[in-house]
């Protein structure tokens, strides 16, 4: 899971050009946000002048708080300010393009991307294809599993990763 990009980073390159919730309702839907973080989000959004009761409710609530009470706080806040939840196939492919693009960036290291989380992703591209089919299910069995030594296996994923930042993708839309 991944946070949402908020202001403690501002040099990164890879900062998010969409509003913290527009950007959240898309993670959440891919599954790549911990309820625990939306709070925080909706703090976000309130302070660059986003406002509805749901939204001010989720801002209140701890971390610690019902993780159920936490989205359906959410999805409601998102409701009420005419936000709709993407197509969740659409939020994977978003949330893996993002996932290159930190790492282009160096914000995510070799160890992070390796789960098995995303080789069941039904691909579109052979961009997306060629940077999932260099994802290895776990962080103990990288050199097991792909035959490569981590130097040559980095710089074809990094190949792949610009490859894939690189062509215009699916992203949230105002």
């Amino acid at each position: 899971m991944v946070a949402i990009d908020d202001t403690s980073e501002p040099d990164s390159p890879v900062r998010s050009a969409y509003p913290p919730l527009v950007e959240a309702a898309w993670l959440y839907q891919a599954d790549q946000v911990c309820p625990e973080d939306l709070p925080m989000t909706a703090a976000q959004a309130l302070a660059i002048g986003m406002d509805t009761p749901a939204l001010c409710e989720l801002a209140g609530l701890p971390r610690h708080a019902d993780p159920r009470d936490i989205r359906d706080t959410f999805e409601q806040a998102l409701q009420e300010l005419g936000i709709k939840l993407p197509d969740h196939h659409l939020a994977r492919r978003y949330a893996l393009r993002r996932l290159a693009a930190r790492f282009t960036a160096g914000e995510v290291d070799l160890a992070e991307l390796a789960s098995d989380e995303w080789s069941e992703m039904e691909v579109e591209t052979a961009e997306e294809q060629a940077f999932v089919a260099l994802l290895p299910p776990c962080a103990c069995c990288i050199e097991y599993t792909l035959g490569l030594d981590e130097a040559a296996w980095e710089a074809q994923l990094q190949i792949a990763a610009c490859a894939l930042v690189s062509q215009p993708t699916v992203r949230p839309r105002f």
